[in-house]
């Protein structure tokens, strides 16, 4: 795994970035120590849905996982959760001891249809199914989350379905002050989305399903929170971040920017 702990040289670079940078300082040790949880013990285990073994490598989920620091007895809060390929993971490593929020918007069920049930239901006793837009998790209590994940999912944000209003996942401005909400004080929040060119406007991500890192280390910094890590472990220099993310030519080959965070 490659990741690198921001600092100074790292804050500079995000100062001419953006106009209104996250502020960024050295990792506090206890937010990055070595990890005692045996990750590999997770995907040891045989148990879960077939499709997700394909997939372990092609989203190196282990080295994800190891970025994130997810140890047993966390309470993780996971934002647009999708099917549960990592809620399984998340579920597994906090344990008996942990609890794991397990978030889409409503809307989502129409094409997640019962892969969430299915997941869930008898199999992962430490998950909590929750259905919400983006800037309303009140089904979470304020402080509660030791860990909060956002995989593949900010850009949503700005993305309209058919035949709904703008915004319908939640407000921008709403949403990163309700994530700081959830967020115990010294709490992580992991964000992992993918690249869009530096300058795209926000709508980007509706377009191409893509945004611009400057806008969510922005929108993180207004809600509190800081900068501590940064890894390039799924970054891909031939992807010139034109193409929609799901284009055959890149899909599942996008740059994409992997970021922690912490109240």
């Amino acid at each position: 795994m490659k990741y690198q702990i921001a600092g100074l040289a790292l804050a500079g670079a995000l100062l001419a970035a953006c106009a209104t940078p996250a502020p960024v300082a050295e990792t506090p040790a206890e937010t990055v120590a070595a990890h005692a949880y045996d990750y590999d013990a997770v995907f040891a285990q045989d148990d879960r849905p077939a499709k997700d073994y394909d997939m372990y490598a092609v989203r190196k989920a282990s080295d994800v996982l190891d970025f994130t620091g997810v140890a047993p007895g966390m309470t993780v809060v996971e934002m647009e959760a999708g099917d549960g390929f990592y809620t399984e993971l998340l579920s597994r490593a906090v344990g008996a001891d942990g609890k794991v929020f397990m978030q889409n918007p409503p809307s989502f069920a129409a094409f997640l249809g019962d892969s969430v049930s299915k997941r869930v239901d008898g199999r992962l006793g430490n998950v909590k199914v929750v259905q919400s837009s983006f800037d309303n998790l009140s089904e979470v209590p304020d402080e509660e989350a030791d860990m909060v994940t956002w995989f593949l999912g900010p850009h949503e944000l700005w993305y309209t379905p058919e035949d709904a209003q703008p915004f319908s996942f939640g407000d921008p401005d709403r949403t990163f002050p309700e994530i700081a909400r959830v967020m115990k004080p010294g709490a992580t929040l992991v964000i992992l989305d993918h690249m869009a060119p530096a300058g795209s406007p926000a709508t980007t991500g509706g377009d191409t399903h893509r945004i611009d890192k400057a806008i969510i280390l922005d929108m993180a910094g207004k809600a509190g929170l800081t900068l501590v890590a940064e890894s390039d472990l799924l970054a891909n220099p031939d992807d010139d971040h034109s193409l929609n993310v799901f284009d055959p030519a890149i899909r599942r080959k996008t740059d994409r920017f992997l970021l922690k965070f912490t109240k």
